[in-house]
């Protein structure tokens, strides 16, 4: 009894959790002028234990994220399993579509490629060849995001503002990949100001790309937004949001 009181409690931590991210959303799209259909909220489960990621799953969310390889290996693993044990339950069914939105090393690339359905942080031309290599082989054409530093941190991953568009233009060559956007992260920091500027420059960024056609049509996402700063993530145009803590905390 002991632990389904406990199981009951969590799930109701849960689902709670995620009505106050989903109406904080839902006020920040209002103040935009923005349609919630418009956002996709990544789930993060780095935080996470399995029963927590099976609820969020039952709650109806399909997308989820990983910041690291071997977790993503893992955890993919297991929710594909919970899946399989409920073929007949209609809040279990549905394809699960994974985020790889940490940092990846190139030699972790090929096992990633056939896990994910969208690579976040890809910030150098080495790694993009990488990748377009390895999916040639597995004949695989995965969707990729540039991830651009727009806060000038060097202790953070993500091209520079000024070689963005360049480094685009080379991934646009590659035949077996789909860079479909750009991903930033703001500084952990409660100036607002600050972080509004890191994802106002990454949307001009995004428009320029597409403005001056240096990218196709596909190129339509804009990944900023985490668990302190979405608000302002989604009034400056985000298309993807990437929540962890906010849910599993």
């Amino acid at each position: 009894m002991h632990y389904i009181r406990s199981r009951r409690m969590e799930t109701t931590k849960i689902s709670d959790r995620i009505k106050r991210v989903e109406g904080t959303i839902a006020q920040a799209c209002a103040r935009a002028h923005r349609e919630r259909e418009d956002i996709r909220l990544v789930v993060v489960t780095k935080s996470a234990d399995l029963e927590q990621i099976e609820e969020v799953i039952r709650l109806g969310y399909r997308h989820l994220g990983e910041n690291r390889v071997q977790q993503l290996k893992k955890v993919a693993a297991q929710v594909a399993e919970f899946v399989q044990q409920h073929p007949d339950d209609p809040a279990v069914a549905g394809e699960i579509h994974w985020h790889m939105v940490g940092h990846l090393q190139r030699n972790k690339v090929r096992q990633v490629l056939s896990l994910v359905a969208l690579i976040h942080s890809v910030d150098t031309l080495r790694l993009a060849e990488e990748i377009n290599s390895w999916a040639a082989r597995m004949d695989l054409t995965p969707r990729v995001l540039l991830q651009v530093n727009t806060s000038n941190e060097p202790q953070k991953y993500g091209v520079p503002i000024g070689a963005a568009t360049h480094l685009a233009e080379q991934i646009e060559t590659l035949p077996h990949l789909k860079l479909i956007g750009l991903m930033t992260m703001a500084p952990l920091t409660r100036n607002t100001d600050i972080i509004r500027a890191c994802f106002a420059r990454a949307r001009e960024l995004f428009y320029e790309m597409r403005g001056e056609k240096i990218v196709g049509n596909q190129f339509t996402e804009l990944s900023m937004g985490m668990s302190s700063d979405y608000e302002i993530a989604i009034e400056e145009g985000a298309t993807i949001l990437r929540i962890g803590s906010a849910i599993f905390a």
